[in-house]
């Protein structure tokens, strides 16, 4: 529940709103390249729309003609049809979410427009403390993550194309709208359907961020109706997903292992969790979305700042950052930081300061700017 609790979801739903505020600030976020593919993003992803809801049209369509030669007026199952259509595919397929995953698979927008802002976020933090002695100052981020290398080695590199992530990208959203579907279409089924949102909501939660926060979703789930829940499970995961496609720039070159990479979405869950639900429900918006998912990427780049430390350049002192990375060090402080500091704080702590900071409960030294 440490991981997950309201103060770190708060937390992370602060570093929202001061992250976009401070990605809007950048300049180069307003450049003709990334107009120009925004453009794009929103011409292939209203295409993608239009496609993807080709069925409901269909049903819609046929309703009109029905209409001509049968009265609707005085009926209401027409309506509950297209409600429910409409239902399905914004909250229990996700169908505006998936365009914003094919989006980032196919073009590398998203990573350039990361570490543009990684680049201001630096920028900005030495023109705030330009008077202030440099030793005592954080690392910087942007110089030594733009060493990294966000594909491996070259055969790797030469392997991998915009088709291979759209089909990796839809694989797994196939995958995912098959379960929603069957899930969903269980909760129809008399007697059993009422308890079968609560408890898929118990096992994932409880999966994801443990037995207190499970067992709330599920007391829930069985007195909330089911066109909440599902609205309410279906922005959890949606938001686990953006985050997760957010840090990718971050992970395609700091390359944790499976299990180091679980840890560290975990320990850093409540954050997280606050940081993307705002965005997963304003991407859902038509049109804006894909402009919602680029500031959300810039805003990122910010949050990155908040909850790791600076990496080394690349070689052998990687392996070790990487370990030491896994567990967040520093959420005491953050979580503990009035808003007011909020846009202040860059931690420096070494693991023995970490241990010596957990075990006395004083004032920081030199924590915040």
């Amino acid at each position: 529940m440490s991981n997950f609790d309201p103060n770190a979801i708060l937390r992370g739903a602060q570093l929202t709103f001061v992250g976009a505020h401070r990605a809007l600030q950048n300049p180069d976020l307003f450049t003709t390249t990334h107009y120009r593919q925004a453009a794009i993003a929103v011409c292939a992803g209203l295409a993608i729309r239009i496609i993807l809801n080709i069925p409901i049209y269909a049903v819609k369509f046929a309703l009109l003609v029905t209409s001509l030669f049968v009265n609707l007026d005085q009926e209401t199952w027409d309506d509950k049809l297209v409600n429910g259509l409409d239902f399905i595919s914004k909250s229990v397929l996700q169908v505006p979410f998936f365009l914003m995953m094919v989006m980032s698979s196919i073009t590398p927008t998203l990573d350039n427009l990361f570490m543009d802002s990684l680049a201001w976020v630096d920028r900005t933090y030495l023109q705030k403390h330009k008077a202030e002695d440099p030793s005592a100052l954080r690392g910087l981020y942007y110089p030594t993550l733009s060493m990294y290398s966000t594909h491996g080695n070259r055969e790797k590199k030469e392997q991998r194309t915009p088709l291979d992530g759209l089909i990796s990208v839809g694989m797994k959203y196939s995958r995912r709208a098959a379960i929603s579907l069957a899930i969903y279409a269980l909760t129809f089924v008399p007697v059993i359907g009422r308890f079968v949102l609560p408890a898929a909501s118990f096992y994932t939660f409880n999966k994801s961020v443990g037995p207190v926060p499970a067992g709330i979703v599920f007391a829930s789930g069985l007195v909330l109706p089911k066109r909440y829940m599902v609205s309410f499970l279906q922005t959890y995961f949606s938001s686990r997903s953006l985050m997760s496609r957010l840090l990718e720039p971050y992970f395609s070159r700091i390359r944790f292992t499976k299990q180091q990479k679980k840890i560290w979405f975990l320990d850093r869950s409540g954050v997280l969790f606050g940081f993307s639900a705002a965005f997963a429900i304003m991407v859902k918006v038509p049109l804006l979305g894909v402009l919602i998912y680029g500031i959300a990427e810039a805003s990122t780049a910010y949050l990155i700042t908040k909850i790791t430390e600076p990496p080394p350049p690349p070689g052998s002192e990687t392996k070790l950052f990487i370990e030491s990375e896994v567990r967040w060090k520093n959420k005491h402080l953050l979580l503990n930081l009035p808003i007011a500091k909020l846009d202040e704080f860059n931690a420096r702590m070494t693991g023995a300061e970490t241990v010596a900071k957990s075990s006395v409960p004083e004032t920081p030294r030199r924590t915040f700017a």
